[in-house]
């Protein structure tokens, strides 16, 4: 980046509830999917290929910042992305999802799981990284999967409707259960830090299916190794996000943790969130079905959204999840316009 470029700093106040211009806008799956260069991309690589590639995986990510101008960018990779490191045999199948041919059955398949090196085990992430901070004027967000979303896939064999065999194994084997969580939590705080240490700005650990666990379980099974995690990451001095999907009755654990962002899927109002507590930045939360409606449609409700969330500076707009192939990327583009306008002309 020249010197001559301004830095958008948006996003990072937001995160720590400063004062800044307008309301940051970036979306979950922003890099990708809809993008009509994303596919043409896509017809040649696999996702594991396009992120082996430093020049081509800082150029998917960017591109979504470019086309959109949206004031942060997400790495483009996958949560699987350290799981092989540690000897998870894993494959991403179109159409399907994180495939494992090795599922955790026993005690002993947890104590097999080595740990990560990430210069060794994922130079090519850490080399992405430093790029982008070459090349983004916008803060530069890297992400980790929650030991419980990984361990749904690793004891599951791939992506589950019920996570029966999950929670099966959690409460049958506690022991086994606990040093799984471990061993994933150490994998995650040595491959998040080593994204920071390379450039990253900001850190949101996904955990995609932990709504599935009611909250006495959450607590008992999930939340000290998410304590240890933030902790930590804390002491690295970069907003750290979390997010979870059907989560919602989970976020006044999730405010208890130390990090600064609670991000919000659709189905709990900003508003809600607040009155429950949560005192941190929220981030959310639009449902990306609404972005295949009518721009009337999609106006109305990101007005409600805005309304909400622009009541205090720690807010952050985003979608509930990820961004549907379907969606125009030119909704995108209007969309995140509209956001930056309405909110600078509230102020």
């Amino acid at each position: 980046m020249s010197q001559s470029t301004t830095f958008n700093d948006q996003f990072l106040k937001a995160c720590r509830g400063e004062a800044h211009d307008h309301v940051p806008v970036w979306y979950m799956r922003q890099a990708g999917r809809s993008q009509p260069e994303y596919r043409k991309i896509k017809e040649k690589y696999s996702l594991f290929e396009i992120t082996h590639q430093p020049e081509l995986c800082a150029y998917v990510t960017k591109l979504p910042v470019d086309q959109y101008n949206n004031d942060a960018a997400i790495l483009y990779k996958d949560i699987m992305t350290p799981l092989p490191a540690i000897g998870v045999d894993v494959e991403i199948k179109a159409g399907i999802g994180p495939v494992i041919e090795n599922p955790i059955r026993s005690k002993a398949d947890v104590e097999r799981l080595g740990t990560i090196t990430p210069k060794e085990d994922v130079p090519y992430v850490l080399d992405t990284i430093k790029l982008l901070r070459e090349q983004l004027t916008v803060p530069l967000i890297s992400f980790g999967g929650a030991p419980f979303t990984l361990a749904s896939y690793m004891i599951e064999g791939g992506p589950s409707k019920n996570y029966n065999k999950t929670k099966a194994f959690m409460y049958a084997e506690p022991e086994a259960w606990h040093l799984l969580m471990d061993k994933l939590g150490e994998m995650t705080i040595t491959y998040v830090k080593s994204q920071i240490a390379a450039g990253a700005q900001a850190i949101q650990i996904f955990d995609s299916w932990v709504g599935t666990l009611n909250v006495a379980d959450y607590r008992t099974y999930v939340k000290p190794v998410m304590n240890k995690i933030f902790t930590a990451l804390k002491q690295e001095n970069v907003p750290l996000i979390m997010f979870g999907v059907g989560a919602s009755h989970l976020v006044q654990e999730w405010n208890d943790l130390p990090l600064d962002v609670v991000g919000l899927d659709w189905r709990l109002s900003i508003n809600e969130a607040r009155n429950l507590g949560v005192k941190k930045t929220v981030q959310g939360n639009l449902d990306p079905a609404i972005l295949l409606s009518p721009w009337n449609v999609i106006e109305e409700r990101t007005k409600a959204i805005l309304d909400q969330g622009m009541q205090s500076p720690n807010f952050i707009f985003n979608l509930g999840h990820g961004v549907f192939p379907e969606v125009n990327p030119d909704t995108l583009k209007r969309l995140t316009a509209f956001v930056h306008d309405y909110s600078m002309n509230k102020k």
